[in-house]
């Protein structure tokens, strides 16, 4: 266990804290709901959507510093709700929690992130915690809060050590629905909120749930498709017997090694079968393993709403080489040296060079790293729904 004894003296107004693995501990007031939770400590830089943040089942198991000062300003409500499944389980801010101020708002934060079981710490140098990440990789922490302040640091460094990590963990399983669902709800617009799918003549997209984001199946059904949700373990077989045009692989938390233990076979089905596969993130990577590439476990990781991303590659012609502006979310990335000769590079990421898109040769199957949906981000990459549901039928 970590010596304690150069752990800061506990400010008299702590009414939460962050215990790092290595014995750090940082003090902040607590707030949202009361306890402890354990996970991976990363960093985001988007300025907004901290609530979809919050609701993105891809941050399962990480607690979420904001590089913004100012989170939890806007308020919350139920329309910027991104899932209603585990997302992050806690976040890290630089300012107090103010009252709400804008005309969308339902309830504050703070009592949005109580009632959500997530806990927040406040009066945070991110600055300094987000350099930290940068320097030395993203560490496991527990974040805890208690009104009284009384903590007990020990057990809390411990709880932080004997977590294993991200790196083999296969999360999707607890963050997938439990049944497959014909998904109802089309894009959002301001004074109006979520339309309703129109099903009739449309081409059928099964998307699988390794975790995915509400946002991208409205982005479908905006692209023109009737999508139907299926669990993250569903078989080849249940998958074709619902006769899709087209197999959507979504985004989700944890290893892709892990979860590909038993989603890469289904993909190489669907490969085989030459069914037309678009995938995002998770899906991304799935999809990469599938067609014989490795991952790997990030330094950081990407999280933000303003990672630049290149095309690259053969097959974009006068737009070679234009850069999207993207929102990321992940901490494994497809190892650009392991992608076999079938499998060729369309994006990269101009922050690092990790690879951002894949697009198998001869075969209607693709996917980025990145998130097209958004919510929060950029809108720049909102053609690859487009893409993908223009060429099914």
């Amino acid at each position: 266990m970590a010596d304690t004894a150069s752990t800061p003296a506990q400010p008299k107004d702590a009414t939460g804290c962050l215990v790092l693995a290595d014995g750090t501990v940082i003090w902040g007031k607590g707030f949202g709901v009361e306890g402890s939770s354990v996970g991976e400590v990363c960093f985001n830089t988007a300025m907004t959507g901290y609530q979809e943040v919050m609701t993105d089942p891809s941050y399962a198991a990480q607690i979420v510093t904001f590089t913004f000062p100012h989170i939890g300003n806007v308020g919350a409500n139920p329309e910027d709700i991104e899932s209603r499944v585990e997302g992050a389980v806690g976040c890290v801010v630089r300012e107090d929690v103010t009252a709400p101020s804008n005309f969308r708002s339902v309830e504050g934060f703070a009592k949005w992130m109580e009632s959500n079981g997530k806990i927040g710490l406040s009066g945070v140098d991110t600055r300094a915690l987000t350099r930290r990440i940068r320097l030395s990789g993203a560490p496991n922490a527990v974040i805890a809060h208690a009104p009284d302040g009384k903590f007990d640091i020990p057990a809390l460094i411990a709880r932080a050590q004997e977590w294993a990590g991200l790196e083999g963990m296969d999360l999707a399983v607890r963050v997938t629905r439990e049944e497959r669902e014909d998904w109802a709800g089309g894009y959002w617009r301001l004074g109006h909120g979520y339309a309703r799918a129109d099903w009739s003549n449309k081409p059928h997209v099964v998307a699988v749930d390794y975790g995915a984001k509400d946002n991208i199946f409205r982005n479908l059904v905006k692209a023109g498709a009737k999508v139907t949700v299926v669990p993250a373990k569903t078989s080849f077989d249940e998958i074709m017997a619902l006769k899709p045009d087209g197999v959507f692989l979504s985004n989700g938390p944890g290893d892709p090694a892990a979860t590909g233990q038993y989603a890469v076979p289904v993909i190489k089905a669907l490969l085989d079968a030459d069914m037309p596969l678009f995938g995002i993130c998770l899906g991304h990577q799935m999809l990469a393993l599938a067609a014989g590439a490795k991952t790997v476990k990030m330094h950081q990781g990407h999280r933000g709403a303003n990672h630049p991303v290149q095309r690259v590659g053969e097959g974009w012609g006068e737009t070679s080489g234009l850069v999207e502006i993207t929102s990321m979310n992940h901490g494994f990335a497809v190892d650009a040296d392991t992608l076999p000769p079938e499998v060729e590079q369309t994006h990269v990421s101009l922050f690092d060079g990790s690879n951002c898109g894949i697009a198998v040769k001869g075969k209607r199957a693709f996917g980025v790293q990145y998130h097209p949906e958004a919510s929060p981000g950029p809108q720049d990459s909102f053609y690859l729904f487009e893409k993908f549901v223009g060429g099914l039928g």
